[in-house]
């Protein structure tokens, strides 16, 4: 038995050099002063092949269109077995992913591991991050509740701002007329689609260029080699499995929210970001009138050039950590900087945002009712957000026609106050009965 495994072994090998791709991989050698601070690079990557399996496992019941996003997406939290769990997974790992991947960078500049000849691998992490972002916002809307919303209504508004591309990228975007379901249909081919794409090719990149210079040493007088295993992949592995750990009880404990569908005539919501981009919200208020574009254009655009510039800057001979005192304080301020900007917008969150908002109604009879709408059927015949059937009448505008007590007595009998109408009686349970009536006065007008 053990001769054929090894014949069958050899075989692959022979065609394919697997086993030798996977043992050269395993023992090839990195500077022995590498441990702990060089594992945010595999973490971030085991966090990147999560969201592409959890976004394939969500995709299986997820509907990518206004309206139906959002009951499919009820569906998918109540009724898909795991999949409250994989919305979480993939919720939370991408707040992960964004925060090992700042690391990472923050890592290798305060290392120094940018300086020749890793000038193009920087570069190609500095894609990463602003890929990893372009995730982050383009993901923000497919909920299509309330908060993506409005949210994406002013990451639009911002994109208008870039000088001379403004209305094109805002047509680009399907924005040039508001968001709709244009917008989404672009949103979702980018975050399925193209973003992947370049992910994949960039990742591709980055890994053959860190295989082709090797691992920085953590002092540059460390000559001394070993293995990449067993030493630096029990690092590695532990990282990994702190962070899978951290994610798993996240998906596991934390509700990730989500508000009502989305009401395009709410002008009264107050859109806020996501975490990672509150700074970016916060700076914009020291900047008004026609210089607004300095703070949501023009900064921004400085960040990224400077720090693709940092290794044709930074020039000169490697350092050891306790040298890099120039390179620690401008970590340490860009961290400051950051973290006071986000401590600065949450403080200054309205009080409305931080409760459930009256019109809210009760979030899990909604998300309920939503459920049971797809379920009975109500979309064969009726129509909400312009999707659906056209043999009833459109559901949008119920609350302001109808009282809950005729909805009620019209679902167990429709024919008795609607002469003519086909629709069958139902006798839903009290509870359901209640969660259906929740979700149709929760649509916008």
């Amino acid at each position: 038995m053990n001769t054929l495994v090894q014949q069958t072994i050899g075989w692959v090998d022979n065609r394919t050099g697997l086993r030798t791709a996977i043992r050269k991989f395993f023992l090839e050698d990195v500077p022995a002063s590498t441990g702990w601070p060089q594992v945010f690079g595999s973490v971030a990557l085991f966090l990147l092949l999560n969201q592409a399996l959890t976004g394939i496992l969500l995709a299986f019941n997820y509907s990518p269109g206004p309206g139906d996003a959002y009951s499919s997406l009820t569906y998918i939290i109540h009724q898909v077995a795991a999949g409250h769990l994989m919305r979480g997974l993939h919720h939370w790992g991408s707040t992960l992913m964004i925060i090992v991947v700042a690391c990472h960078m923050l890592q290798v500049f305060v290392y120094g591991a940018y300086k020749k000849p890793r000038e193009v691998t920087w570069a190609l992490g500095v894609v990463l991050l602003l890929i990893t972002l372009g995730f982050g916002l383009t993901g923000y809307l497919l909920p299509w509740d309330n908060k993506a919303y409005w949210g994406t209504v002013v990451t639009t508004q911002i994109t208008q701002q870039v000088p001379f591309a403004g209305a094109y990228i805002s047509t680009l975007i399907g924005a040039a007329n508001g968001v709709g379901a244009l917008t989404f249909a672009r949103f979702y081919a980018l975050h399925t689609l193209v973003l992947p794409a370049l992910m994949i090719f960039t990742v591709a990149a980055h890994l053959t260029l860190v295989r082709r210079h090797g691992v920085a040493p953590a002092a540059p007088d460390d000559q001394h080699k070993r293995p990449f295993y067993p030493h630096q992949l029990f690092h590695d592995v532990v990282a990994i499995f702190i962070a899978f750990l951290a994610l798993f009880l996240a998906a596991a404990l934390i509700d990730v929210p989500l508000e009502r569908m989305a009401d395009p005539t709410d002008t009264t919501y107050v859109p806020r970001p996501e975490w990672y981009f509150l700074f970016l919200f916060q700076s914009l208020k020291f900047f008004h009138g026609p210089f607004e574009v300095v703070g949501s254009v023009g900064l921004p655009t400085v960040a990224i050039l400077a720090m693709l510039a940092i290794p044709f800057i930074d020039r000169g001979r490697m350092r050891k950590l306790t040298e890099r005192t120039a390179a620690i304080a401008v970590a340490i301020l860009t961290i400051a900087g950051w973290s006071s900007l986000t401590l600065a917008a949450v403080a200054s969150t309205p009080a409305s945002l931080t409760s459930p908002p009256p019109t809210a109604l009760d979030s899990k009879l909604v998300a309920k009712g939503a459920v049971l709408y797809v379920k009975a059927g109500c979309d064969s015949c009726h129509q909400v957000n312009g999707v659906g059937g056209h043999i009833g009448p459109a559901l949008n505008r119920v609350a302001k026609r109808r009282s809950k007590e005729w909805i009620e007595r019209h679902f167990v009998a429709p024919g008795a106050l609607s002469p003519g109408s086909i629709m069958p009686p139902y006798r839903f349970p009290k509870e359901d009965q209640d969660a259906l009536v929740t979700y149709l006065f929760s649509l916008p007008d």
